[in-house]
């Protein structure tokens, strides 16, 4: 048996904590280079990165120039978070938390910031008038999934996947955690699920596009080392038809590509700038 731990009354940071991504986490926030963003010529500016929460944004984007919101027109610029680039001064003074995506709304005569994926989809949404209904009732539904989301998230990323497939040693006891609140999570899902069409109800909206990002890679055994196995995903059937149903549409497998810069090279895109940059690729 491994020796037990005691935490310290005081945690201080002394060293770095292994694994991956361990030599860009600090307990500080701010700055560590001067370093300014590029800026395009469209109405937004995206700064982002084709994780989950990045993929919820160019979902949404992409969803709205569908429509034929050509005001939704927006420049994708890729932050590779692995390489510390959240933490240029450009990039921080969009975000003060460095953390991917961030957007800039250049559509009037003052650009100004919103950063957190769920709020960005909220901004968007309202801006448009799209995937979010006025009614107070549905209205209430598509906000309490959204936020559902914005809860869970964290327990499937930073601890399932922290846990199982990047923390430098493993431990029985935070896998085990995280895996049943993960597996909770997709039960919850799927019972909301075998009862409606989306998980508002019968209109696809933005609580869709934020769970979608999360949920669906789970299914394919695309991400944490095919934790698909190890958390038995295949028993989560209506999370699995609503994956299949929201993975098919146009806009969503264009979102899915912007900003990707892993896997097979006709389904990434570092750069978007216009509908153009998606000729030639695999979607």
């Amino acid at each position: 048996m491994a020796d037990t731990y005691t935490p310290p009354q005081v945690w201080t940071y002394d060293k770095e904590s292994g694994g991956r991504f361990a030599s860009i986490n600090r307990p500080t926030a701010g700055a560590r280079e001067e370093k300014e963003l590029p800026v395009g010529d469209n109405p937004f500016q995206l700064y982002s990165l084709a994780t989950p929460n990045g993929v919820k944004v160019t979902i949404m984007l992409e969803e709205l120039l569908e429509l034929g919101h050509t005001g939704a027109e927006y420049d994708a610029w890729t932050i590779n978070i692995g390489e510390g680039q959240q933490f240029g001064s450009g990039f921080v003074a969009l975000n003060p938390n460095s953390k991917i995506p961030a957007l800039e709304d250049r559509s009037g005569a003052t650009p100004f910031r919103i950063f957190e994926s769920g709020a960005i989809l909220v901004h968007l949404a309202e801006k448009f008038g799209e995937f979010l209904p006025t009614d107070p009732t549905a209205r209430a539904e598509v906000m309490s999934w959204l936020f559902w989301q914005v809860g869970t998230g964290p327990f499937i990323g930073g601890g399932f996947g922290h846990f199982y497939a990047y923390a430098p040693e493993k431990w029985e006891y935070p896998i085990n955690r995280y895996a049943m609140e993960t597996k909770r999570i997709f039960d919850v899902a799927d019972k909301r699920l075998a009862e409606s069409r989306f998980l508002a109800g019968d209109e696809y909206t933005i609580a869709d596009m934020a769970n979608f990002p999360w949920l669906a890679p789970f299914t394919t055994g695309q991400i944490y080392n095919d934790a698909k196995t190890f958390l038995s995903i295949d028993e989560y059937q209506h999370v699995g038809r609503w994956v299949k149903e929201i993975a098919a549409r146009p806009a969503v497998r264009r979102g899915r590509i912007v900003n990707k810069t892993w896997g097979e090279v006709n389904q990434q895109l570092r750069e978007r700038h216009s509908a153009a940059d998606f000729e030639g690729k695999d979607i």
